[in-house]
Protein backbone atom coordinates (compact mmCIF):
# COMPACT_ATOMS: atom_id res chain seq x y z
CA UNK A 1 0.00 0.00 0.00
CA UNK A 2 0.96 3.28 -1.15
CA UNK A 3 1.32 5.69 2.10
CA UNK A 4 -0.68 8.20 2.11
CA UNK A 5 0.36 12.49 2.69
CA UNK A 6 -1.57 14.04 5.56
CA UNK A 7 -2.88 17.39 5.98
CA UNK A 8 -4.71 19.33 9.09
CA UNK A 9 -6.05 22.55 9.40
CA UNK A 10 -8.78 24.00 11.79
CA UNK A 11 -11.32 23.32 8.72
CA UNK A 12 -11.55 24.10 5.15
CA UNK A 13 -8.96 26.42 5.14
CA UNK A 14 -5.88 24.24 4.51
CA UNK A 15 -7.44 22.50 1.23
CA UNK A 16 -5.76 26.09 -0.71
CA UNK A 17 -2.86 23.93 0.39
CA UNK A 18 -4.10 20.65 -0.25
CA UNK A 19 -4.40 21.84 -4.06
CA UNK A 20 -1.17 23.52 -4.51
CA UNK A 21 -0.16 19.88 -3.36
CA UNK A 22 -2.29 17.82 -5.62
CA UNK A 23 -1.15 19.97 -8.39
CA UNK A 24 2.87 19.50 -8.08
CA UNK A 25 2.46 15.73 -6.63
CA UNK A 26 -0.31 14.18 -9.02
CA UNK A 27 0.76 10.47 -8.36
CA UNK A 28 0.36 10.88 -4.74
CA UNK A 29 -2.57 9.92 -2.46
CA UNK A 30 -4.00 12.45 0.42
CA UNK A 31 -5.35 12.49 4.13
CA UNK A 32 -7.00 15.89 5.08
CA UNK A 33 -8.30 16.21 8.61
CA UNK A 34 -10.87 19.40 8.58
CA UNK A 35 -11.23 20.10 12.58
CA UNK A 36 -14.10 22.04 11.94
CA UNK A 37 -15.46 21.54 14.78
CA UNK A 38 -12.61 23.55 16.84
CA UNK A 39 -12.27 26.25 14.63
CA UNK A 40 -10.75 28.72 14.68
CA UNK A 41 -7.45 27.46 16.34
CA UNK A 42 -6.29 31.51 15.99
CA UNK A 43 -7.96 32.63 19.35
CA UNK A 44 -7.56 29.73 21.51
CA UNK A 45 -4.67 29.45 24.08
CA UNK A 46 -1.31 27.92 22.98
CA UNK A 47 -1.86 25.02 25.27
CA UNK A 48 -5.33 24.24 23.29
CA UNK A 49 -3.60 24.74 20.09
CA UNK A 50 -0.61 22.47 21.11
CA UNK A 51 -3.68 19.52 22.23
CA UNK A 52 -5.36 19.78 19.19
CA UNK A 53 -2.19 19.53 16.65
CA UNK A 54 -1.41 16.42 18.70
CA UNK A 55 -4.64 14.95 18.38
CA UNK A 56 -4.88 15.50 14.67
CA UNK A 57 -0.94 14.39 14.20
CA UNK A 58 -1.78 10.68 15.92
CA UNK A 59 -4.87 10.42 13.97
CA UNK A 60 -2.72 10.69 10.61
CA UNK A 61 -0.15 8.21 11.88
CA UNK A 62 -3.09 5.85 12.73
CA UNK A 63 -3.68 6.36 8.93
CA UNK A 64 -0.36 5.28 8.09
CA UNK A 65 0.78 9.04 6.84
CA UNK A 66 4.23 9.40 5.51
CA UNK A 67 4.40 13.21 6.23
CA UNK A 68 2.20 15.66 7.77
CA UNK A 69 1.47 19.28 6.39
CA UNK A 70 0.28 21.34 9.14
CA UNK A 71 -1.79 23.19 6.81
CA UNK A 72 -2.40 26.02 9.74
CA UNK A 73 -0.33 29.11 10.51
CA UNK A 74 -1.49 29.33 13.91
CA UNK A 75 -1.12 25.24 14.55
CA UNK A 76 2.69 25.88 12.90
CA UNK A 77 3.46 28.65 14.77
CA UNK A 78 2.41 27.15 18.19
CA UNK A 79 3.44 23.66 17.92
CA UNK A 80 5.17 22.32 15.36
CA UNK A 81 8.63 22.54 17.22
CA UNK A 82 6.96 19.97 19.66
CA UNK A 83 5.17 17.51 16.86
CA UNK A 84 8.95 17.39 15.41
CA UNK A 85 10.68 16.83 18.88
CA UNK A 86 7.80 13.69 19.47
CA UNK A 87 7.12 12.24 16.61
CA UNK A 88 9.55 10.18 13.95
CA UNK A 89 7.39 11.30 10.57
CA UNK A 90 8.55 14.62 8.81
CA UNK A 91 6.31 17.62 9.08
CA UNK A 92 6.00 20.90 6.61
CA UNK A 93 4.67 23.46 8.32
CA UNK A 94 2.77 27.19 7.36
CA UNK A 95 4.27 30.36 8.31
CA UNK A 96 3.12 33.75 7.41
CA UNK A 97 5.23 34.77 3.71
CA UNK A 98 7.41 37.48 5.19
CA UNK A 99 10.68 36.98 3.50
CA UNK A 100 9.07 37.11 -0.03
CA UNK A 101 7.32 40.08 1.19
CA UNK A 102 10.15 41.99 2.09
CA UNK A 103 12.07 41.03 -0.99
CA UNK A 104 9.17 42.40 -3.28
CA UNK A 105 8.11 45.48 -1.62
CA UNK A 106 9.44 49.13 -3.07
CA UNK A 107 7.50 51.50 -0.28
CA UNK A 108 8.67 49.47 2.48
CA UNK A 109 6.03 48.78 4.09
CA UNK A 110 4.14 45.26 3.92
CA UNK A 111 0.67 44.46 5.73
CA UNK A 112 -0.37 41.06 7.35
CA UNK A 113 -3.83 39.72 8.02
CA UNK A 114 -3.75 36.93 10.14
CA UNK A 115 -4.91 35.21 13.20
CA UNK A 116 -4.14 36.64 16.65
CA UNK A 117 -2.83 32.97 17.38
CA UNK A 118 -0.23 33.84 14.53
CA UNK A 119 0.34 37.11 14.91
CA UNK A 120 1.44 36.62 19.02
CA UNK A 121 3.42 33.94 18.72
CA UNK A 122 7.27 33.46 19.01
CA UNK A 123 8.07 31.66 15.08
CA UNK A 124 6.06 35.10 13.48
CA UNK A 125 8.15 37.52 15.11
CA UNK A 126 11.17 35.77 15.28
CA UNK A 127 10.54 35.60 11.21
CA UNK A 128 10.20 39.25 10.68
CA UNK A 129 12.91 40.20 12.69
CA UNK A 130 15.02 38.38 10.54
CA UNK A 131 13.89 38.80 7.08
CA UNK A 132 12.10 42.23 7.81
CA UNK A 133 14.86 44.62 8.85
CA UNK A 134 14.06 47.95 7.63
CA UNK A 135 10.64 46.84 6.67
CA UNK A 136 7.56 48.56 8.17
CA UNK A 137 5.35 45.13 9.17
CA UNK A 138 1.59 46.34 9.61
CA UNK A 139 -0.24 43.32 11.47
CA UNK A 140 -3.65 43.36 11.54
CA UNK A 141 -5.76 40.48 13.19
CA UNK A 142 -9.06 38.87 10.83
CA UNK A 143 -11.16 38.29 13.47
CA UNK A 144 -13.93 36.59 12.39
CA UNK A 145 -13.00 35.65 8.64
CA UNK A 146 -12.38 31.96 9.12
CA UNK A 147 -15.84 31.49 10.83
CA UNK A 148 -17.74 33.43 7.12
CA UNK A 149 -15.37 30.76 5.15
CA UNK A 150 -16.41 28.28 7.50
CA UNK A 151 -19.78 28.99 6.39
CA UNK A 152 -19.00 29.62 2.72
CA UNK A 153 -19.90 33.11 2.57
CA UNK A 154 -16.89 34.31 0.08
CA UNK A 155 -18.73 36.91 -1.43
CA UNK A 156 -21.27 38.04 1.11
CA UNK A 157 -22.15 42.04 2.01
CA UNK A 158 -20.74 40.77 5.84
CA UNK A 159 -17.42 39.64 4.64
CA UNK A 160 -16.73 42.28 2.22
CA UNK A 161 -17.46 44.40 4.93
CA UNK A 162 -14.97 43.14 7.27
CA UNK A 163 -12.48 42.52 4.85
CA UNK A 164 -12.78 46.69 4.06
CA UNK A 165 -12.29 47.38 7.93
CA UNK A 166 -9.29 45.55 7.92
CA UNK A 167 -7.75 46.19 4.59
CA UNK A 168 -8.33 50.15 4.80
CA UNK A 169 -5.96 51.14 7.69
CA UNK A 170 -3.32 49.42 5.96
CA UNK A 171 -3.69 51.05 2.82
CA UNK A 172 -3.61 54.20 4.46
CA UNK A 173 0.01 53.08 5.62
CA UNK A 174 0.80 52.89 1.72
CA UNK A 175 1.63 49.09 1.58
CA UNK A 176 2.51 47.55 -1.61
CA UNK A 177 2.10 44.02 -0.31
CA UNK A 178 -0.19 42.10 1.46
CA UNK A 179 0.56 38.52 3.23
CA UNK A 180 -1.76 35.97 3.59
CA UNK A 181 -1.15 34.90 7.10
CA UNK A 182 -3.87 31.92 7.63
CA UNK A 183 -4.98 28.80 4.89
CA UNK A 184 -8.39 29.87 5.01
CA UNK A 185 -7.61 33.31 3.51
CA UNK A 186 -6.49 32.35 -0.23
CA UNK A 187 -10.31 31.57 -0.47
CA UNK A 188 -11.29 35.71 -0.40
CA UNK A 189 -8.17 36.74 -2.99
CA UNK A 190 -10.98 37.67 -5.54
CA UNK A 191 -12.94 39.81 -2.89
CA UNK A 192 -9.62 41.43 -1.72
CA UNK A 193 -8.70 42.61 -5.28
CA UNK A 194 -11.88 44.21 -5.58
CA UNK A 195 -10.80 46.10 -2.58
CA UNK A 196 -7.47 47.06 -3.20
CA UNK A 197 -4.91 49.24 -5.44
CA UNK A 198 -4.09 47.17 -8.37
CA UNK A 199 -0.48 47.62 -7.96
CA UNK A 200 -0.80 45.56 -4.80
CA UNK A 201 1.04 42.21 -4.56
CA UNK A 202 -1.07 39.57 -2.49
CA UNK A 203 1.46 36.66 -1.34
CA UNK A 204 0.17 33.49 0.22
CA UNK A 205 2.18 30.31 1.11
CA UNK A 206 0.32 27.52 -1.20
CA UNK A 207 3.43 27.12 -3.95
CA UNK A 208 5.99 26.91 -1.54
CA UNK A 209 4.39 24.73 0.95
CA UNK A 210 3.92 22.91 -2.05
CA UNK A 211 7.62 22.71 -3.34
CA UNK A 212 8.64 22.02 0.52
CA UNK A 213 6.34 18.85 1.03
CA UNK A 214 8.05 17.90 -2.72
CA UNK A 215 11.54 18.66 -1.46
CA UNK A 216 11.32 16.73 1.70
CA UNK A 217 9.57 13.32 0.33
CA UNK A 218 12.38 13.07 -2.29
CA UNK A 219 14.59 13.89 0.42
CA UNK A 220 13.20 10.98 2.65
CA UNK A 221 13.15 8.76 -0.64
CA UNK A 222 9.17 8.73 -0.07
CA UNK A 223 7.70 10.22 -2.83
CA UNK A 224 5.90 8.27 -5.93
CA UNK A 225 6.86 8.58 -8.97
CA UNK A 226 4.15 6.42 -11.05
CA UNK A 227 0.84 5.25 -11.00
CA UNK A 228 -2.24 4.66 -12.41
CA UNK A 229 -4.93 6.06 -9.91
CA UNK A 230 -4.86 8.31 -6.78
CA UNK A 231 -7.21 8.53 -3.76
CA UNK A 232 -7.81 12.02 -1.61
CA UNK A 233 -9.63 11.20 1.77
CA UNK A 234 -11.17 14.73 3.65
CA UNK A 235 -12.66 13.81 6.65
CA UNK A 236 -14.68 16.66 9.12
CA UNK A 237 -15.67 16.74 12.64
CA UNK A 238 -19.23 18.77 11.20
CA UNK A 239 -21.31 18.61 7.96
CA UNK A 240 -19.29 17.82 5.01
CA UNK A 241 -21.44 19.86 2.65
CA UNK A 242 -19.66 22.83 2.83
CA UNK A 243 -16.32 21.29 2.60
CA UNK A 244 -17.64 19.43 0.07
CA UNK A 245 -18.22 22.81 -2.37
CA UNK A 246 -14.47 23.60 -1.74
CA UNK A 247 -12.83 20.11 -2.54
CA UNK A 248 -15.31 18.10 -5.17
CA UNK A 249 -13.66 16.60 -7.89
CA UNK A 250 -12.15 12.61 -9.41
CA UNK A 251 -10.68 10.70 -6.66
CA UNK A 252 -11.72 12.52 -3.88
CA UNK A 253 -13.88 10.96 -0.89
CA UNK A 254 -15.44 12.83 1.53
CA UNK A 255 -16.69 11.40 5.28
CA UNK A 256 -17.39 12.96 8.57
CA UNK A 257 -15.29 11.85 11.15
CA UNK A 258 -16.18 12.37 14.94
CA UNK A 259 -12.62 13.14 16.12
Amino acid sequence: MVKPIGIFDSGIGGTSIWREIEKLLPYEDTIYLADSANAPYGAKSKEKILELSIKNTELLIEKNCKLIVVACNTATTNAIDFLRANYDVPFIGIEPAIKPAALHTKTKKVGVLATKGTLSSTLFHSTSKMFAQGITVLEQEGTGLVELIEEGKLHADETRTLLKKYLDPMLEQHIDCLVLGCTHYPYLISLIKELVPSGLTIIDSGEAVARQTKAVLEKNQLAVQMKNWTAHWFYSNTDTNILSSFVLGPSVYIEYLDF
